[in-house]
């Protein structure tokens, strides 16, 4: 019984307390919220806006409306080189001047609703080279107005875009690029509206502190233009011009190492002997189709442009490197081989003038037992005829030897043909395949990293 009768003491309590602390809050904001109860100090927003005309600028007919122009960047989310673009997050905040709406019920500025803005008139501001842009709303519309008394308005709202940005990718990945976003009004010219950059705009804020993933803001500046368009006039634009470099570690690590690393290892099928064919030929297949996959992967990501980017080069340098290697090895195999043929044409060479000589011996032998022979049944048949024949071929010995001038002088001609034979084969002699990959193992490295001087001076200076 005593806990029911604490139970109802308490929701009794609850239901007064509540009820006291909610006619409380009410009396606190009711002053703002009621009806009719008007604040001494503020403006009456209904009597400034009779007889605004929202579609006619400020002093219309009279000098240009100033507009002070000013920008923070939040972020800049994506920069892409394939479709030349870059997206960037804003604060634009725009100030200028309207005596329809200044006050002078107080000297403090008013902070409004961001719906009053399609009440005023405000710039045509557009970006020129955007290719697209939205407004934020969420939670609502990321818009800020603030009204002075003398009729000073600050207009701000929070901008997400997607920027055109020309982009020279001949010296890609080591290149610099300059983005623009150019502010500028659609419809007044210049005798209705003057951009300016704000006095307090000197440096942008947020820009410094930006961290991207590929590029590294390194300088920024503002520029004020007037555009001539002969069929509209002109046309006053202010632009934000930064200079972005490439962060190059990422490209070193993902393409230059690793091309480097092929290129080197198309080199160790020069420590590899001739005779072993199918890992060299393989050695060599592989890092050409390697090469090749590694170049047509790195421009999946580039725009095909018809300038040659510095990336390109250093990768057809690679390709002719890991290409020279295996023709290298056909070269040096062709020269064994052909070695070998020669080798084994003297060889039978040999063996044909060594049984020629043979069988001349033989034939020799032969003739001069028959003439011997033949002399015998000479002597015996007439010796006295032999001492006279042998007399009278004494002189005739004499007329065999006549000719042996003529003999002598022939043995000089084919002398210098056998000389010049030798000759010739001296310069075309083949060069030995362990010799070739002896050289090879200097010359490919000692040439490689002289190109290299060269390729990284001439696009990094």
């Amino acid at each position: 019984m005593e806990s029911l009768t604490f139970f109802m003491s308490s929701v009794a309590v609850l239901f007064f307390g509540g009820d006291i602390f909610t006619r409380a809050m009410l009396s606190d904001i009711g002053e703002y919220v009621g009806t009719d109860i008007q604040i001494s100090w503020l403006p009456n927003l209904d009597d400034l806006m009779k007889g605004y005309a929202r579609n006619f600028r400020p002093g219309i007919g009279g000098p240009p409306v100033n507009v002070a122009m000013a920008i923070e960047v939040a972020s800049i989310d994506h920069i892409s080189e394939a479709n030349m673009e870059y997206t960037m997050t804003v604060f634009l905040r725009q100030s200028w001047q309207d005596n329809r709406l200044s006050y002078n019920h107080t000297n403090k500025t008013l902070g409004l609703d961001s719906r009053f803005v399609d009440k005023l008139w405000v710039p045509d501001t557009f970006i020129v080279n955007a290719k697209s842009a939205w407004f934020h709303d969420v939670t609502v519309e990321n818009k800020l107005i603030r009204l002075q008394p003398n009729g000073v308005i600050l207009y701000s709202s929070r901008i997400t875009s997607t920027v055109a940005c020309d982009m020279d990718l001949t010296k890609y990945p080591m290149d610099e690029q300059e983005c623009m976003l150019d502010l500028e009004s659609y419809g007044y010219s210049s005798e209705d509206i003057v951009y300016h950059w704000s006095d307090s705009q000197k440096h942008i804020h947020g820009l410094d502190k930006l961290e991207l993933s590929q590029f590294t803001i390194i300088d920024y500046r503002f520029v004020t233009e007037m555009m001539n368009f002969k069929s509209a006039g002109r046309f006053p634009r202010l632009s934000l011009r930064f200079q972005l470099r490439r962060n190059r570690g990422v490209y070193i690590i993902q393409s230059y190492m690793p091309s480097i690393l092929l290129v080197a290892m198309s080199w160790v099928s020069f420590w590899i002997s001739q005779s072993a064919v199918p890992a060299r030929v393989t050695l060599g297949i592989t890092t050409v189709l390697t090469m090749t996959t590694l170049m047509v992967s790195a421009r999946s990501s580039l725009p095909r442009a018809s300038a040659i980017k510095a990336l390109d080069v250093y990768f057809w340098i690679c390709y002719v490197f890991v290409f020279a290697a295996l023709i290298e090895y056909a070269f040096a195999h062709y020269n064994a081989d052909y070695r070998l043929k020669e080798k084994a044409k003297v060889k039978a060479n040999k063996l044909t003038s060594e049984s020629i000589v043979k069988n001349g011996k033989q034939a020799m032998v032969l003739f001069s037992l028959s003439v011997t022979g033949m002399n015998q049944g000479v002597v015996i048949s007439n010796r006295q005829g032999r001492t006279q024949r042998s007399g009278s071929e004494i002189p005739g010995e004499g007329g065999t030897e006549e000719p042996e001038p003529s003999r002598r002088r022939s043995r000089p001609v084919e002398e210098s043909k056998e000389d010049k034979k030798c000759c010739s084969k001296c310069v075309c002699k083949p060069i030995d395949a362990d010799t070739i990959d002896i050289y090879a193992r200097a010359v490919f490295p000692f040439a490689f990293a002289v190109v290299n001087v060269i390729y990284w001076v001439a696009y990094t200076m």
